[in-house]
């Protein structure tokens, strides 16, 4: 059995990795998050200890160390811009971190992380669970077997509306979040490079507050894209259903569907970690340096 401590608890992705730490059989001894709203944790870890200060979250991390309770991996499922703090924390404390995605906010993030790396001998993972989703992992072994210098048209449209509330938060802000681009398209832009291969020209059609689209030219695809946390974006059918969220991906024409499979995908992912099979932060290079270019092109450009 693993020990883990969670920084981030409060969050929305963060009962997904409660549950994967549940379901692989490990422990979580600590949680921090400056919000006290974490109930959830009484449905998972009923006995883990809660902060709300990350300096006595450290302490008693400290404390447990010297009673000879080590921490084996620290899971980072706090905001975007405090990723590269949160990461540091964990790996100097003598733990593996297992981060959510974008793992960093900048390229060079990562090229300085993997010096922390090889000062302690502890690794970073990140959750690239889309790479581990069945339908998609059968979609890259049809490209790859595809034939030789075949160039497919892939067209992405992900509109996940979002209320006042986001520009409020954190994640309407760009310096915290990254942006659209970074916030949410991380995940695709990670997908549709593991399947199709790295960039070879990036056009930025647009990067406002609220919608980003744009053109890549891929290895193997030419990608239309457009991200939007805007409700106007949406189809007028969609929005006629009564419906706040449109996903649509087609290649070559064809629509790829991949809704359904999500549920389990943080707890293999975490069981892969721990099987010493887990993503370290080279393969998150691609991707961060792709949305950071992105972000760079500016906002209403």
């Amino acid at each position: 059995m693993k020990n883990f401590a969670l920084i981030g608890a409060g969050g929305y992705i963060a009962p997904r990795h409660m549950k994967a730490i549940k379901d692989t059989g490990n422990n979580l001894i600590a949680a921090l998050d400056k919000n006290d709203s974490v109930g959830i944790l009484d449905s998972y870890f009923p006995e883990a200890d809660f902060f709300t200060e990350f300096e006595r979250f450290d302490r008693h991390l400290e404390k447990l160390k010297r009673q000879g309770k080590k921490i084996d991996f620290v899971s980072v499922c706090s905001p975007n811009y405090l990723h590269d703090a949160h990461i540091r924390f964990g790996l100097r404390i003598g733990a593996d971190v297992i981060c959510e995605k974008p793992i960093v906010l900048n390229p060079w993030n990562i090229e300085a992380l993997q010096e922390i790396e090889k000062e302690t001998g502890n690794q970073v993972f990140s959750i690239l669970q889309l790479r581990l989703h069945p339908a998609i992992i059968a979609l890259k072994e049809k490209i790859d077997s595809g034939a030789a210098g075949k160039k497919y048209t892939v067209d992405l449209q992900y509109i996940t509306s979002r209320g006042h509330w986001y520009h409020t938060s954190w994640k309407g802000d760009m310096s915290k979040s990254g942006g659209i681009a970074t916030n949410i398209g991380v995940h695709f832009f990670d997908m549709l490079m593991w399947i199709f291969g790295p960039v070879k020209e990036n056009t930025v059609n647009m990067h406002s507050q609220v919608t980003a689209s744009g053109k890549l030219e891929l290895e193997k695809a030419t990608v239309n894209w457009m991200l939007s946390i805007d409700v106007n974006t949406l189809p007028e059918a969609v929005k006629a259903a009564g419906k706040r969220t449109y996903r649509m991906l087609t290649i070559d024409g064809d629509a790829f569907e991949f809704s359904e499979g999500f549920t389990e995908l943080h707890t293999t992912s975490y069981a892969n970690i721990i099987a010493g099979n887990g993503f370290p932060l080279t393969e998150n290079l691609r991707a961060i340096e792709l949305v950071h270019e992105i972000r760079n092109f500016g906002i209403n450009k």
